[in-house]
């Protein structure tokens, strides 16, 4: 009984690793950053879109504490294929994008809108905003720097 068991158990075990080393073209694509294999990085297709900022740092120079800060990031999509801008994140609460809600045609262009609200900020700032896309790469990032003086 001990041997049919051990042999049952080995033969799934060899089931299990040739089922694991079969992957579809489409799971292949993925790229594995560093040893960790849960962290993987879509890359999208040689005729998906692509995204070009006409700035993407924006220095809004000195501040007073309490301002706010609305600059319209203009993107154009010089790629093959529609745009869209699934996500924009930022790196704190005080900064808010606005992706664009269409997609965004071949040669033509959008507009990432963020406001930066500088109460509670001091000093040097340089605020991340990350977008997501279907381009090619499918994250960039823009930047919001300044310097936020105190209330006088």
């Amino acid at each position: 009984m001990k041997k049919i068991f051990i042999l049952a158990v080995a033969a799934l075990s060899f089931a299990a690793c040739r089922n694991a080393n079969t992957q579809t073209p489409a799971e292949s694509s993925n790229v594995s950053v560093g040893n960790d294999t849960s962290k993987t990085t879509k890359i999208a297709p040689a005729d998906a879109s692509v995204i070009v900022f006409e700035r993407d740092v924006f220095d809004f120079g000195k501040i007073e504490q309490g301002e706010k800060v609305i600059h319209d990031f203009k993107l154009k999509n010089t790629g093959k294929s529609p745009l869209i801008v699934s996500n924009a994140t930022a790196t704190c609460g005080c900064t808010i994008p606005q992706v664009p809600g269409e997609p965004i045609l071949p040669g033509k262009t959008g507009i990432i809108s963020v406001v930066f609200n500088s109460e509670g900020k001091m000093g040097m700032q340089d605020k991340v905003v990350t977008i997501t896309s279907n381009a090619n790469p499918t994250v960039t990032t823009v930047h919001l720097v300044g310097e936020v003086l105190a209330k006088k």
